[in-house]
């Protein structure tokens, strides 16, 4: 299959990822928590039909973190999808890598997307009991 892959917009962030996260019934992060303010990361598309997409934060150790994978609740072509994910998180690497990464870090609660990650070589490192985070 060959699917398109494009950097997200500020329109893909307004017009498509916020009603994916409320399709799913996840509170849609903020756009200034997002990488690039909602712009640093991949979407794929099948021909002009949006699947999913990802961000990829950068640091200034040789870190990237690859999270908010999210994708079209409705979306529901197989093998179309599961490729289009596994698309999806190997870019996603492949980026992180080109900016000088030596790890790619991710922060899952789902199973089907852990499994995701698993195919694509990544490996479960301890289980985390809470997320926290502080406004400043």
């Amino acid at each position: 299959m060959a699917f398109k892959i494009q950097q997200i917009t500020e329109d893909d962030y307004e017009n498509i990822l916020l009603g994916w996260w409320s399709d799913w019934g996840w509170d849609a992060p903020i756009k200034d928590f997002l990488p690039e303010n909602g712009t640093g990361g991949l979407i794929i598309f099948d021909d002009d039909i949006p699947i999913c997409a990802g961000y990829i934060y950068n640091s200034n150790s040789k870190l990237s973190w690859i999270d908010w994978i999210v994708s079209s609740h409705t979306y529901r072509k197989k093998p179309h999808r599961r490729e289009a994910m596994d698309l999806l998180i190997q870019k996603l690497t492949e980026v992180a890598k080109t900016t000088g990464a030596k790890y790619a870090y991710a922060l899952i609660k789902s199973n089907s997307l852990i499994e995701t990650y698993e195919r694509q070589g990544y490996a479960q490192g301890d289980s985390y009991n809470k997320e926290m985070i502080k406004l400043l």
